[in-house]
């Protein structure tokens, strides 16, 4: 397979990635409004839709060395077949930890896809932004579909139900994992790397990434709109916005992805970054909408142009599964960490106040890593 990079491995993992997406991208909009259904607290609410997030942190190390030793095709299929039990596990389970460990199987199983299908894509180092945008465009059709007919299904069928129906759509990504080639995109690593490691700067921009838009604006968006708006009229406003976040990664990462293949991916990198900050800062004037949409948009972009960026920076002989790990852990540990801090800080803190905070920090972090390169 290391030979003969093609486009069929990026459309194959994608797909199963996308897939696999749809029981986790409904649970979102349909755990906190129906938790009694679940039998479940609203503070379990919090546990189950977060915990993912933390397993997966410290999972990426071991994820990689895994992939490097048994290649994309089997660690596809075995996620694949995660996925489809996990999301049943949301419909037939009962209690909260059977859910909670659906929640932890599902942590490992998109640990394993989100790394494969950013390996896949980068095989080849030719047009790889372009290569990663195109993957990133695919895996959205899931959530966009599950979030676009969730609501009418879960009418429907209830929203217990619903999750063995999309459970049994999901059984379609095993034979399209299985379809993918044989064979390793690199080498075995000699030994497990790190989930976190130090710190550097590009850490730093992926974690305030994560934290920003996961944390601080998921969580504050309606309540900012609810200052000017009737109640329902801030959360239709905020679910469409949130809605925003998968529509922008599968315009914007392929658009971007390819310009930053034309003129260098880390500058492209740098102006997106900068623009998104800008966005925060606009949302904590008072430009809610417009904000948000800056930032969304070149969040989107930077679904392709982060993983140019790392890939650019690693030399050719070099193995890409370590820095492509590091890069979701440290995302992940900021869209983890941002709601839990979010939380807390809304009892001191106004939402525009954090947003200025983040696109401070964005700056900041922009300026150490320029400074840094």
């Amino acid at each position: 397979m290391r030979s003969t990079p093609g486009w069929w491995p990026i459309f194959a993992s994608s797909g199963v990635l996308s897939l696999a997406l749809l029981g986790d991208a409904l649970l979102y909009a349909v755990l906190p409004i129906h938790a009694d259904a679940f039998g479940i607290s609203l503070v379990w609410v919090g546990i189950l839709l977060s915990a993912n997030r933390f397993v997966r942190v410290f999972l990426y190390g071991l994820v990689a060395q895994l992939s490097a030793a048994l290649g994309p095709r089997t660690m596809c299929t075995a996620a694949a077949c995660g996925a489809v039990v996990s999301t049943g596990i949301y419909g037939l389970g009962e209690g909260e930890f059977v859910l909670l460990l659906g929640r932890i199987l599902w942590g490992v199983s998109y640990a394993v896809l989100v790394l494969v299908t950013l390996a896949v894509a980068v095989q080849s180092r030719e047009g790889v932004g372009t290569r990663v945008g195109w993957s990133r465009a695919l895996q959205r059709i899931g959530p966009i579909a599950a979030l676009l007919g969730g609501a009418w299904l879960t009418n429907a069928f209830g929203p217990r139900t619903v999750f063995v129906i999309l459970a049994v759509v999901t059984i379609a990504a095993v034979p399209l994992a299985l379809s993918l080639p044989r064979g390793r995109v690199e080498e075995p690593l000699k030994k497990r790397p790190p989930a976190l490691g130090r710190p550097r700067p590009i850490d730093a921009l992926f974690f305030l990434q994560g934290m920003g838009v996961d944390g601080v604006f998921a969580l504050t968006v309606t309540l900012i709109l609810a200052q000017e708006l009737s109640v329902a009229g801030a959360v239709l406003s905020g679910a469409a916005l949130l809605a925003m976040r998968h529509f922008s990664e599968a315009v914007a990462a392929p658009i971007f992805g390819y310009v930053g293949d034309r003129v260098g991916p880390s500058r492209v990198f740098a102006l997106s970054v900068g623009l998104t900050a800008c966005g925060f800062a606009m949302v904590a004037m008072g430009l809610t909408v417009t904000g948000a949409l800056v930032m969304l948009i070149f969040r989107g972009a930077l679904a392709s142009l982060g993983p140019a960026t790392v890939v650019e920076a690693t030399h050719r002989d070099a193995g890409v599964m370590v820095p492509l790990a590091r890069m979701q852990a440290w995302r992940d540990f900021g869209a983890a960490i941002g709601p839990l801090a979010t939380g807390f800080a809304l009892a001191a803190v106004s939402p525009e106040a954090m947003h200025a905070v983040v696109g401070l920090f964005l700056l900041a972090g922009l300026l150490w890593w320029s400074a840094r390169r």
